[in-house]
């Protein structure tokens, strides 16, 4: 890549919670556009916390993805509009059978922009009823993101033929890549 390509190339990090980040890892890996997706903790007040800690659901944290991403190829607001359809925001602290405050739809802005854009897409959402529900996603500005243990990483991936990943995780990445085949990278 030329010197002034990469100038003019800039990415940008968007931190999105709405469930297992296991779930969410899959399915924004695949988006043409998305550079990296790192899954983690982050909206809560105890730091570097573990995996257990944030179980136990006392730590605050949620379970979410750190996405780095090329605005150039997708928008903040198109994450956004994904994310919405690939977990119920209308469940406080729960996501199917997961619950517990670590499970919570949160959106972790990095800029007033990003807030703007969500608060844009969420009532967007909400005049259109597209949930039935009232929407009950968080909206706070990033502080602080722990990197989850390296098992977390890549879990879908690495672990296909785990019971979680073949009967839950599975279908929402098929369904995603059938709903969203222009948009993958592959």
């Amino acid at each position: 890549m030329s010197t002034e390509r990469a100038a003019q190339r800039r990415s940008e990090v968007a931190t999105l919670g709405g469930g297992c980040f296991w779930c969410l890892e899959a399915v924004f890996s695949d988006l043409h556009g998305v550079e990296r997706v790192e899954s983690g903790y982050s909206g809560g007040h105890a730091p570097n916390p573990s995996y257990r800690q944030v179980c136990t659901g006392t730590t605050g944290h949620a379970e979410v993805l750190q996405i780095t991403f090329d605005p150039q190829v997708i928008a903040y607001r198109e994450l956004l509009e994904l994310f919405f359809t690939i977990h119920d925001p209308t469940t406080p602290n729960r996501q199917g059978h997961d619950m517990g405050p670590q499970y919570r739809s949160i959106i972790l802005y990095h800029s007033p922009e990003q807030k703007a854009s969500a608060d844009e897409v969420i009532a967007g959402l909400e005049a259109a009823g597209v949930w039935g529900a009232p929407i009950v996603t968080e909206v706070v500005p990033f502080e602080a993101f722990y990197r989850a243990e390296d098992y977390h990483q890549r879990y879908f991936e690495n672990n296909p033929d785990q019971p979680y990943c073949r009967l839950v995780i599975e279908p929402k990445v098929a369904k995603f890549r059938k709903q969203y085949l222009a948009r993958l990278k592959r």
